[in-house]
């Protein structure tokens, strides 16, 4: 297949769009968050990263067939001592308009700035609590004031911030409030997102596992209203009130009709393709990542295209290849 056969936007056939591309750089994190990676990070197999190169061509190769946004993931991305190359790579390439990264923000406060003069647009911060002792529990990290600095920052500096929470039954009965509280006069987006079932957590989802519906209800009841989604937005339902800065978004991969709006593909920090977070396997891109041409990455990409279903399989129970959302970035 030459250039001039590769679609200039990706559709599948369900007739969703892709023009959101999830690229993992590493699988590595340094927290131990209970939902994920309750022992720490496993390093279990040999395996190499994607390079710089890689990511680039990659990049490229996704730009051709439409992408506009693209998302640095992992694992824990700062832990990548190249990470602003990475940032700069990406930002640069023509027909990326959108360039984020999702972060726990262990480095943050000291990076953001760099982070932003390399091209960074958009930032997400993982944040289940806003209770101190409670986020440690959560996450085995004490740096809970560190990150909170860090927000503050990316906000000044004009950046789209989202603060990322699962909800988790233990630590949220008394969360909702201190979190509307929080984003009142803060320019941000709150995302409540359910916990989802992986390989490796059955016995602590069947434990920790709620629905976003409540909340939902909640917020519908005290005058918050629905937003109609923007450009590249990923599948959070979002919920604005005329008296708070902040909005809030709630992402439910187990209610009806979930996968139906789906806009993003994966790439693993391992250089595997996955057309869904609970894909049974992912699709190696390395023989065509080897001779460093976007136009034969494409390629390959478009051919596998047609294999995407319509939706996942959580609600039977599949979780698909994943172990943990640190495996490929959730």
């Amino acid at each position: 297949m030459d250039s001039a056969s590769i679609p200039s936007q990706l559709t599948d056939t369900f007739g969703r769009r892709f023009e959101y591309l999830r690229l993992s750089i590493t699988d590595v994190c340094n927290f131990k968050c209970q939902y994920c990676l309750p022992d720490g990070y496993q390093c279990d197999t040999s395996r190499e990263f994607l390079s710089l190169d890689e990511i680039t061509v990659i990049t490229q190769a996704f730009a051709m067939m439409g992408t506009k946004k693209v998302r640095i993931t992992g694992g824990e991305p700062s832990l990548r001592g190249d990470l602003i190359d990475i940032i700069m790579a990406v930002s640069n390439t023509p027909g990326i308009q959108q360039v984020a990264i999702t972060t726990n923000g262990f480095k943050l406060d000291k990076q953001i700035s760099a982070w932003k003069k390399a091209g960074l647009t958009h930032l997400n911060v993982s944040l289940d609590s806003l209770n101190p002792e409670q986020f440690q529990q959560i996450t085995g990290d004490g740096r809970f004031q560190n990150i909170l600095d860090g927000i503050e920052q990316a906000i000044a500096l004009g950046l789209v911030v989202k603060v990322n929470a699962v909800l988790l039954k233990t630590f949220c009965y008394d969360q909702l409030t201190s979190f509307l509280n929080w984003i009142k006069n803060k320019n941000l987006s709150l995302r409540f997102i359910e916990l989802m079932q992986t390989g490796d957590n059955l016995a602590f989802f069947n434990k920790q596992h709620m629905s976003g519906q409540g909340i939902k209800d909640q917020l519908l009841r005290v005058g918050w209203q629905l937003k109609t989604k923007s450009k590249y937005a990923g599948p959070a339902q979002v919920f604005w009130h005329p008296e708070y800065n902040g909005n809030i978004g709630l992402i439910m991969p187990y209610s009806k009709d979930f996968c139906s709006d789906c806009n993003r593909l994966r790439v693993s920090a391992t250089g595997s393709l996955h057309l869904c977070l609970f894909s049974e396997h992912g699709i190696d891109l390395h023989t065509s990542l080897k001779y460093k041409d976007p136009t034969l990455l494409a390629a390959q990409v478009f051919t596998h295209l047609g294999d995407k279903k319509e939706t996942h399989a959580l609600l039977q129970g599949k979780t698909g290849a994943t172990k943990h959302l640190a495996m490929l970035g959730g």
